[in-house]
C-alpha cells in the first residue's frame, strides 16, 4: 500500500498580532500537525501555548458544518438555499421599513485584509449602511486615535519587535504581554540582560511584572496622573531633551506649562502610588537615556489595554506619548487581535474607508465612489461606533450582520446587550461554532477557520504577512469571502461581487489604498513571501517601511504635534456602596472570548473565571483562596471563584474576560466611552463583594 506522505504549508498563527509562522503538515487533504518555523520572521520560533492547540479546533465536533435556521424558537439545520434566502429577505424588510441604516455590519479583528475589504464594501455598497464597526473599536481604537493626533499616523509598533533589544528603557504601561503575546517576552529578556531597566505599570501582578526591574502597583484608572506626574519630574529636574523637541516636535511650550501644578504629591492618591516612588521611576527613566549620543528612541513606552480602555483614554495616551517624547523616546501601542492593525486601517470602522481614509473626507469619498462604480451621493457617511450601534439595536438599529465577534461575551455591560439583540428584527451570524452570540439569531452561517482561506494579516509591527490555505472548509462551511460575495449579489449587486478567488479580492484591495496613509499598493503575494513587508509600500520597486518615524513623524511639518492634557476622573468611581475597583483582563490559557479556547484542552488548566484579590481583602469578608464568590456593579451580578494574591492592591479585584454564562465579566463592566475613541472603559468600575455559598466545579 502506498504512504502519501505530507506536505508542508507555512501560514500564520489564528491567535495574537505577533503573527508567529507554523508549517502545517497536510496529508490526504487534511491538516495532522503544525510545527513552528525557526525562521519566523517575527518572533524566531518562539511560540505561545495557544498557537501549539490551535490545530486541535479545526476539526472540533461543535464545528458549525450546516447552515442553521430559527423555526419556532429553535435553530434548526437548513440547506444553503433557505438560510441565504432568509438572510437576504430578513435585510430587504428591514430596510424597506426602516432605510438603510436601520441595519448594522459588525466585524471583528480576526478578520483577513481582504475580509476586512470586502466587508467594508458589503456594508457600504450592497448594504447601503454607515453603521459598520468592529470589536478592534474594544481594543485598538483609543491608541490609534491618540497616533494620528500626535503622530499623524497610527502604524501600531513602528519598528520591528527585534529592535527591543537595543533599549536603553522600556515601559509596559498596562500591557500584559506575558500572557496576551508571550513570543514578545524573548526580547524584553534580552533587553533587560543587556542592562535596560523594564518597568511595568499595571494595578495588578502579572506574568510580564516578573519580568521586570521596577514595578508600580498603579490604581485603576490612576494612568493619566501618573502620566503627568512623571512628565512634571522630567520638567522640575531638566531632564527633558530640548534639542530633540526643537526639532521633532510643535507645543512642547504649553505642554511643560500645562504640568507645573502635577508634582508628585498631588498625583501621589490619585494614582495610588507614593510621591518618591513617582519620582524614583521618572529619574530611573531619564537616566537611563541621558548619554550625550542618546539615540532617537531610546526610551520605549509600550502600552497594553490598561491604559487605553478608559472613558479618559486617549487623554491618558496622548500624556503618555508626551512623556516620552519628552526623553526623545517613543511610545507604541501592543495591538492584541491577530489583524488588530490591519482590521482597523481598511474599512470596517464607522468613520474610515480602506487605507485608512476618512469617509468624510471628499475627495476620499469621490476616490471610492468611482472606485466601487457607484455614485458619490450613495455612499454612506459615518456612523455609529462599535458600542453606540450595540446600544442602539432594538432601537433605531433593527437588524445586526456580525463576523468574526462574540459579542455577548465582548461588550460591556453585556446583560443589557443580550436583551437588545433579542429584539432585532434580524440577526445574522457568521461564525464556525455556535458562539454565544450565534445562539441568538434567526440564522447562523457556517464560516471558515484560519486554515480554511487565503489572505493577508497585519501583525504588530505593521509587517504584511501572508495566510495560506491548508484545506477545504468542512462539511457545507463555507469560505467568509465567498459567504459576504453571495449576499451581495443577492442583494442587487452581483457584478460588485464577481470575485473568483481571495487573491482578486486583494488586488482590488491593494488598488484602493494607493495614495492613502495605509498604503499598500506596492504589495503582491510574491512579495510578500515568507518574510513579510512593513507599510506603507507605495509601489512594487518599495521595499516597505519598518521605522515610519525615524526621521519624520506623519504630519505634513514631519512633527509630532504635542497635545495639552488636563486630568479628569473615570466615569465611575468606587463610593460606600460599591467600595472597590474591578479591573479586567487576560488569562494566559485563553483569547478574547474563549469561543475557540474554551473549546480546546487549554481550558482544562483555566475552566473558571478567576477574583483576584489581596488575601487581606478577601478575609474581610470571610472568603478562602478557591472559594466561590459574587461580585456585583450596578450593572449586575457574576460568580466566580477567590484567588488570592499578596502582591495585588487592597482596594481591586482582578477579573479576566473570556467567559460566559455567570462568569462572563463584561455582563458588570461599564459601557462609559471615551468621547473621541468611543472606547469602553473595561478597566474601571466600582464592585462589591458578595459572599456566596454556590459552589463552582
Amino acid at each position: 500500500m502506498t504512504v502519501v506522505q505530507p506536505v508542508l504549508t507555512r501560514t500564520t498563527c489564528p491567535y495574537c498580532a505577533v503573527q508567529c509562522s507554523f508549517d502545517i503538515a497536510i496529508q490526504t487533504g487534511a491538516a495532522i500537525a503544525m510545527k513552528p518555523t525557526k525562521d519566523c520572521p517575527v518572533a524566531g520560533g518562539s511560540v505561545c501555548k495557544k498557537g501549539l492547540n490551535a490545530l486541535e479546533l479545526v476539526n472540533h465536533p461543535e464545528r458549525l458544518l450546516t447552515p442553521l435556521v430559527r423555526k419556532n424558537g429553535i435553530l434548526e439545520p437548513a440547506s444553503w438555499e433557505e438560510a441565504m434566502t432568509r438572510v437576504v429577505e430578513g435585510m430587504k424588510s428591514v430596510r424597506a421599513a426602516h432605510g438603510s441604516n436601520a441595519y448594522g455590519v459588525f466585524g471583528g479583528g480576526s478578520l483577513s485584509n481582504e475580509h476586512v475589504y470586502l466587508l467594508s464594501k458589503f456594508a457600504r455598497v450592497a448594504m447601503q449602511t454607515a453603521n459598520i464597526d468592529y470589536n478592534g473599536r474594544f481594543c485598538m481604537s483609543t491608541a490609534a486615535a491618540a497616533m494620528r493626533a500626535v503622530y499623524g499616523m497610527d502604524r501600531g509598533l513602528p519598528f520591528p519587535l527585534e529592535k527591543l533589544t537595543e533599549k536603553d528603557c522600556i515601559v509596559l504601561w498596562g500591557a500584559n504581554l506575558a500572557e496576551t503575546l508571550p513570543p514578545v517576552s524573548q526580547f524584553i529578556l534580552k533587553a533587560r540582560k543587556a542592562g535596560a531597566p523594564i518597568i511595568v505599570i499595571d494595578p495588578r501582578p502579572t506574568r510580564t511584572s516578573s519580568l521586570a526591574t521596577h514595578y508600580l502597583p498603579v490604581k485603576p484608572g490612576g494612568d493619566l496622573a501618573l502620566a503627568l506626574a512623571l512628565l512634571h519630574v522630567i520638567i522640575d529636574e531638566a531632564y527633558e531633551r530640548w534639542a530633540f523637541l526643537e526639532k521633532r516636535t510643535v507645543g512642547w511650550d504649553k505642554v511643560m506649562k500645562s504640568v507645573t501644578d502635577c508634582t508628585p504629591e498631588w498625583a501621589s492618591d490619585k494614582c495610588g502610588l507614593g510621591a518618591k516612588m513617582i519620582r524614583d521611576t521618572a529619574r530611573l527613566m531619564a537616566r537611563a537615556v541621558s548619554a550625550p549620543n542618546a539615540k532617537f528612541g531610546g526610551l520605549v513606552i509600550l502600552s497594553g489595554r490598561g491604559p487605553e480602555q478608559q472613558s479618559k483614554g486617549v487623554d491618558t495616551i496622548k500624556a503618555i506619548i508626551n512623556l516620552a517624547l519628552s526623553l526623545g523616546g517613543i511610545y507604541a501601542p501592543l495591538t492584541g487581535q491577530g489583524n488588530g492593525q490591519g482590521g482597523r486601517e481598511h474599512g470596517q470602522k464607522a468613520d474610515q474607508l480602506p487605507g485608512y481614509r476618512s469617509i468624510q473626507d471628499p475627495l476620499a469619498r469621490g476616490y471610492f465612489a468611482a472606485h466601487w462604480g457607484i455614485d458619490e451621493d450613495d455612499l454612506p457617511g459615518k456612523g455609529l461606533s462599535a458600542q453606540e450601534m450595540l446600544e442602539a439595536c432594538g432601537g433605531s438599529v433593527k437588524g445586526l450582520f456580525v463576523i468574526g465577534s462574540n459579542v455577548v461575551v465582548s461588550a460591556p455591560n453585556a446583560n443589557k446587550l443580550e436583551e437588545r439583540l433579542k429584539k432585532l428584527e434580524n440577526l445574522v451570524v457568521v461564525d464556525f461554532f455556535l458562539s454565544e452570540t450565534a445562539a441568538l439569531a434567526e440564522v447562523v452561517l457556517p464560516g471558515s477557520m484560519w486554515l480554511e482561506t487565503d489572505g493577508t494579516m497585519t501583525n504588530l509591527e505593521g509587517r504584511v504577512l501572508r495566510r495560506r490555505k491548508v484545506q477545504d472548509t468542512p462539511g457545507e462551511a463555507r469560505e467568509d469571502w465567498k459567504i459576504l460575495c453571495e449576499i451581495g449579489a443577492r442583494l442587487g449587486h452581483p457584478e460588485k461581487f464577481l470575485y473568483q478567488n481571495i487573491e482578486e479580492i486583494f488586488e482590488d484591495f491593494v488598488v484602493s489604498t494607493r495614495g492613502a496613509p495605509a498604503d499598500y499598493s506596492g504589495l503582491t503575494y510574491e512579495k510578500i513571501g515568507t518574510r513579510g513587508v512593513f507599510w506603507p509600500c507605495p509601489h512594487p520597486n518599495h521595499p516597505g517601511t519598518p521605522e515610519p518615524f525615524a526621521k519624520f513623524f506623519a504630519h505634513q511639518d514631519g512633527r509630532a504635534h504635542l497635545a495639552v492634557v488636563k486630568y479628569r476622573e473615570g466615569a465611575e468611581m468606587p463610593d460606600l456602596e460599591y467600595p472597590l475597583f474591578l479591573t479586567t483582563g487576560r488569562d494566559v490559557n485563553h483569547y478574547q472570548s474563549g469561543t475557540q479556547t474554551r473549546r480546546s484542552s487549554l481550558n482544562a488548566k483555566s475552566p473558571h473565571a478567576l477574583a483576584q484579590m489581596h488575601p487581606s481583602l478577601a478575609l474581610r469578608h470571610q472568603l478562602e483562596n478557591g472559594a466561590a464568590v459574587k461580585l456585583e456593579t450596578r450593572r449586575g451580578v457574576g460568580d466566580f471563584k477567590v484567588l488570592f494574591d499578596a502582591k495585588m492592591r487592597t482596594d481591586t479585584v482582578f477579573v479576566s474576560f473570556h467567559y460566559a454564562g455567570s462568569e462572563a465579566i463584561n455582563r458588570l463592566t461599564s459601557a462609559a466611552l471615551d468621547p473621541t475613541s468611543k472606547m469602553p472603559e473595561f478597566k474601571v468600575c466600582a464592585v462589591k463583594i458578595v459572599v456566596s455559598t454556590q459552589v463552582l466545579v
